[in-house]
């Protein structure tokens, strides 16, 4: 894992350390994302799904180049088990799981990072940056 960089605030105290500019923080979904899209209320598929083989290469890829892979799902803490044992099982790199994401989609996460958002639409390919219309607190304007 790269090592966090200290940063400061405006007023000089010390602030939330950063990472390195070079290095992504990727928060990736998994149902839906890099294998079926699996409800919570069917476990079961948990274990006999099989993952996209373009997320696998692609994210693992990423991992290699040194950047930050933390799946955030809506799987509760229940199923953090047979999660893991699942991504371990498929040969996913990967430096955390968080579970317990909110269920339903339509969010606008609000950080004091800065946050780069990736809508995953049927297939991992690089990333290419276009210009986009977003919302901004009305004092960045």
């Amino acid at each position: 894992m790269p090592n966090l960089k200290e940063a400061v605030d405006v007023n000089g105290r010390f602030a939330s350390p950063v990472l390195p500019a070079d290095v992504k923080n990727y928060l990736i979904d998994i149902d839906g994302t890099i294998t079926e899209d699996v409800p919570n209320e069917e476990p079961e598929r948990m274990v006999t799904c099989k993952p996209f083989p373009d997320a696998l290469e692609t994210l693992n890829k990423w991992y290699d180049e040194g950047h930050i892979i933390t799946f955030f799902t809506s799987r509760t803490e229940e199923h953090r088990e047979v999660t893991e044992a699942w991504l371990n099982k498929h040969g996913f790199k990967y430096h955390g799981a968080l579970f317990g994401k909110p269920r339903g989609g339509n969010y606008h996460w609000i950080d004091n990072h800065f946050v780069k958002a990736t809508r995953y639409n049927g297939k991992f390919t690089d990333l290419v940056t276009i210009e986009k219309e977003i919302q901004v607190f009305k004092d960045e304007c």
